[in-house]
């Protein structure tokens, strides 16, 4: 070999320089990283293209046979035998340079007749994807479990419920979970609409314009286990939106997670004291020994702002790009998906751990709802219903009442029947008799939250809301579980007809 071909490019007659080792470190050799978590996916790939390449006709049995060999060999190999070269720049030259070791040139160099690394990124990315958002959702429908178990543990549990941060109306405990269970289903709901366009293949677009040669694209989607192909070629190579669907959904669940976490994160507070948590989930201070601090709420909270960041980086690297196959379209932009899927994963897992500790402190929950004016609203209604009196007058005449309990230092509960109808008749100018027993009626949280149906904090109507979240979950489970099954079977499918093949 001659000094001018030693310095040639190893993949292109094209280039008549090998690659810069600036761009070989900084670039290809962090790409090849992820090689063995690409392998089995690219071992697919290449099992369902050469399956079709054969039944088409487009390579002869003899080269079938041995391409089929040489990659099960490889298979059973594992990716740690593959020589990793950044001069070769990704993944599929150098499996692609490890196949054609294993046989010859004019074998192994005939597996990619009909295709490009174009639609072989894609797909893989589709395959990952697809592995990765069954796995999440397994995650979420754990979480969703738990979380309905906790909301039916404390369906009567009556605390404060807050807007702005400052005491609103009574809830209970385990309504405030009902609600989460709710959240968490549309966030499972987003990422099966994301799973529907995820599960079309777009093998055989190759480079964006497709082939002349007569290929079957539906049979190589039916043995990698899609349901159908991506119509247009080029939207088949240029697209990366189901992945983008993923990470805009997993945003959505990480923000959703983070809101839950800043609740726990003030009732767990000294201050609020509504919600303990074992020592199991915390840590303390190096210098300050009566500390017990919430690190998980806080690196739940935290995480959530880096899944943001790495959408947002994501779709800042996408939007300058041509509609088209660029590196920065579909390699950059989605740099940080495994990264994103991997925090969400923990978080999921971890959010299980806190929502499983979280133990209300029932009596203080109920005692600040008593005190703190909560069911002011309650004995607003009570004007309404009792004395005939429009809610905006009423609204002012319960104003005027907490403001003379706030200013005397008394509690909600210390509120008496002639300070409203002292404060009604100087608010509306009429007398209003209302019993203390309506009074204090209209102020009790138990019987507040009792009378608030319809979708409200009323045991009957929470339970309600688990039993049909309950339902949905199991209709989720056995979904995601015929996802896996189909899969499973693809894949043992076109193991079987590439193992005969093998055997010509």
């Amino acid at each position: 070999m001659d000094q001018a071909t030693q310095h040639e490019s190893k993949v292109s007659r094209r280039l008549t320089e090998e690659t810069a080792p600036e761009v070989c470190d900084l670039i290809y050799l962090p790409r090849l990283a992820s090689f063995s978590a690409a392998f089995p996916y690219l071992t697919e790939v290449n099992e369902a293209h050469l399956l079709m390449l054969h039944s088409r006709k487009l390579v002869s049995d003899t080269i079938a046979q041995k391409l089929a060999s040489a990659i099960l060999q490889m298979d059973r190999d594992g990716p740690e035998q593959v020589k990793l070269d950044p001069q070769r720049e990704d993944a599929y030259f150098n499996y692609e340079a490890h196949l054609i070791s294993l046989t010859e040139p004019d074998v192994g160099g005939r597996l990619h007749t009909a295709r490009s690394r174009n639609d072989i990124l894609a797909t893989i990315d589709r395959l990952v994807a697809r592995d990765q958002v069954i796995t999440l959702l397994d995650t979420l429908a754990i979480l969703r479990q738990t979380v309905l178990e906790q909301a039916a543990k404390y369906v009567e549990t009556v605390m404060p419920g807050y807007t702005h941060l400052q005491p609103a109306q009574p809830m209970t405990y385990g309504f405030y979970l009902a609600g989460i269970a709710q959240a968490l289903e549309r966030d499972s709901n987003r990422l099966v609409q994301a799973y529907e366009h995820i599960n079309l293949s777009p093998l055989g677009a190759g480079a964006f314009a497709g082939t002349p040669f007569e290929i079957d694209r539906k049979e190589t989607a039916r043995l990698l286990g899609f349901p159908g192909v991506i119509d247009n070629t080029l939207d088949a190579v240029a697209s990366r939106d189901f992945i983008f669907e993923i990470m805009a959904a997993l945003t959505l669940l990480a923000t959703t997670w983070s809101r839950i976490a800043q609740d726990y994160f003030v009732w767990s507070t000294d201050e609020f004291g509504l919600i303990h948590f074992s020592d199991s989930v915390a840590g303390t201070s190096s210098i300050m020994p009566q500390k017990k601090n919430p690190v998980v709420l806080e690196y739940l909270k935290g995480r959530a702002g880096k899944v943001l960041g790495l959408f947002t980086g994501a779709m800042a690297s996408l939007k300058g790009t041509n509609f088209s196959h660029t590196g920065d379209a579909n390699r950059e932009s989605i740099a940080g998906f495994a990264e994103m899927i991997q925090e969400c994963q923990y978080g999921l897992e971890l959010l299980n751990l806190v929502i499983h500790n979280a133990a209300p402190r029932e009596q203080d929950m109920l005692n600040r709802a008593r005190r703190n004016f909560c069911s002011a609203t309650d004995l607003a209604d009570a004007l309404v219903s009792k004395a005939d009196m429009s809610f905006r007058q009423a609204h002012h005449v319960v104003g005027a009442v907490v403001r003379e309990a706030m200013d005397a230092h008394h509690n909600a509960d210390e509120i008496t029947a002639e300070m409203v109808n002292r404060a009604a008749h100087m608010q509306t100018g009429t007398s209003t008799m209302l019993s203390i027993d309506t009074v204090l009626t209209s102020l009790d949280p138990l019987l507040s939250v009792k009378k608030r149906e319809r979708g409200g904090p009323a045991p009957a109507s929470v339970n309600n809301t688990i039993e049909h979240g309950r339902e949905i979950l199991t209709r989720d489970q056995k979904q995601n579980a015929s996802r896996k099954t189909m899969l499973s079977e693809s894949r043992m499918q076109r193991r079987k007809q590439t193992t005969e093949l093998a055997n010509l």
